[in-house]
């Protein structure tokens, strides 16, 4: 069982969120829960929303087809950050010019699935 959530237009920069998600990639739910918790990264805050947004897709999958389900199994199976659409604005400059401006936002998609038990 998987589940997965996406997150479009999350107004920071893919590079910096990169950094964030890298360490949750391949850990269990709960780890990458206190990992976003206790980081000082602005991107942390937004990775958690998608994160618990597909867990609970995940629960919601589980109880449709009336399958047995367990946070403590679940894994970040699959987790990117990849660019999205760029704000263009226009800022004054110096002798009456104006400078572009390029306000960068993400798309964040994470998907959990079972931990296969052996």
């Amino acid at each position: 069982m998987s589940a997965r959530a996406i997150q479009r237009g999350v107004r920071q920069s893919a590079r910096k969120m990169r950094l964030v998600i890298d360490s949750i990639r391949g850990k269990n739910v709960n780890e990458a829960y206190s990992l976003l918790r206790f980081s000082k990264k602005y991107a942390s805050k937004q990775i958690e929303k998608v994160l618990r947004s597909a867990v609970s897709n995940a629960e919601q999958d589980a109880q449709k087809t009336n399958v047995a389900f367990d946070v403590d199994r679940l894994v970040v199976s699959y987790a990117v950050v990849n660019e999205g659409q760029t704000l263009k604005r226009f800022g004054s400059a110096a002798m009456g010019r104006a400078t572009p401006i390029h306000k960068r936002t993400s798309i964040v998609e994470i998907r959990v699935a079972a931990k296969e038990t052996k």
